[in-house]
C-alpha cells in the first residue's frame, strides 16, 4: 500500500511542479514522469537531511522540493 501512495504523491508532485516552476514544461507524461523521480530524489534529500516524511502530505512536500530541485537541474542542464 505504501508503494501506491508513493507512486500516487509521485505523481502528484508532478503536476504540482510543472505548476510552481512555469515555463513550457515537459508536457503531462513528462511533468508526470519527473515527479516520480523527483520523488526519489525528495525521499534522498530528506535523508540526508535526517528527515522524514511519515505523512501523506508530508510526502507530497518532499516528493514536490525534489522535483523542483530535478526540473532546476535538468534545466541548468539542457541550457
Amino acid at each position: 500500500m505504501n508503494f501506491i501512495i508513493w507512486i500516487l504523491s509521485g505523481i502528484l508532485a508532478g503536476w504540482l511542479t510543472g505548476k510552481i516552476m512555469k515555463g513550457s514544461g515537459y508536457g503531462i507524461l513528462g511533468d508526470l514522469a519527473l515527479g516520480l523521480l523527483g520523488a526519489v530524489v525528495g525521499g534522498f534529500l530528506a535523508g540526508l537531511f535526517g528527515l522524514e516524511a511519515t505523512s501523506w502530505i508530508g510526502q507530497i512536500v518532499v516528493a514536490v522540493v525534489g522535483g523542483i530541485v530535478l526540473v532546476w537541474v535538468v534545466r541548468k542542464i539542457k541550457g
